[in-house]
């Protein structure tokens, strides 16, 4: 595909909520959503003079997005590895900002329990988090999500299936605790 400025203010207009909503689903920040999304869109205006066409734009940047959330998300645990083993911040908000949840499309009085179902969802594999968030989140068919995730339509049946029954075993689990205090 052969680039211009044009081509990729267009792409950004079309996208930029699509990349906004997908890395705020993986992260639960607005801020890290925010430089993921600026990440994504540099990451596309680089390379759509090389994007080949093997697949739609909107799978490419889905791939693109995802993979700068998973990639964020594991640079923030090592973070927060390194201040729990090696030497503590000096800033106590930095650290404590690292698993902070914030989704503002949560209604205030919601963010208790997504908070919770968001903790055990981010507790699934790195595939079953991508395929039930595409899936149930994003309200992506099961051919869109193989395609993005580039496994096959039953691959994407199965860890839906698992994702869900994770998610329900963990869920009675947090909420019976919750319940008890």
């Amino acid at each position: 595909m052969k680039s211009n400025h044009s081509d990729f203010i267009a792409i950004y207009n079309q996208y930029k909520i699509l990349v906004y909503n997908v890395a705020l689903h993986y992260l639960q920040n607005v801020e890290d959503a925010e430089e993921i999304t600026q990440d994504v869109f540099v990451q596309i205006h680089n390379s759509l003079a090389s994007f080949n066409e093997k697949s739609s734009l909107k799978t490419w940047i889905y791939r693109i997005t995802i993979n700068k959330s998973l990639d964020f998300i594991k640079h923030k645990n090592s973070v927060k590895r390194f201040f729990i083993f090696g030497k503590k911040s000096e800033n106590e908000l930095e650290l404590n900002n690292i698993s902070n949840f914030e989704h503002p499309g949560i209604e205030l009085e919601n963010k208790e329990n997504a908070a919770i179902l968001f903790s055990v969802i981010n507790e699934l594999t790195e595939n079953q988090k991508t395929a039930f968030i595409l899936s149930k989140i994003d309200g992506l068919s099961n051919p869109e999500i193989a395609e993005i995730m580039n496994v096959s339509i039953s691959s994407v049946e199965s860890l839906v299936f698992r994702a869900k029954t994770i998610l329900k075993e963990k869920l009675s689990k947090k909420f019976e605790n919750y319940r008890k205090k």
